[in-house]
């Protein structure tokens, strides 16, 4: 193997993915790990939310 080879015993840490975890788990949503105005914060309350931040209500079509 070679070192440029990925390592399949380590585990890939995805905010969005810890986040929605964490909702399926029952957890609050205030036991987000990262620091306050970080991009990785952004990312878990995203997966926590199921949606991206900012992102509007979504709207029903209008069918034309």
């Amino acid at each position: 193997m070679s070192t440029s080879d990925p390592d399949p015993t380590k585990t890939t840490r995805d905010p969005t993915t810890e986040g929605a975890c964490a909702r399926h788990q029952g957890r609050p949503r205030d036991a987000c790990p990262y620091p306050l105005d970080s991009k990785e914060r952004e990312e878990w309350m995203e997966g926590y939310d199921g949606r991206a931040q900012g992102a509007g209500p979504e709207l029903p079509m209008n069918p034309t």
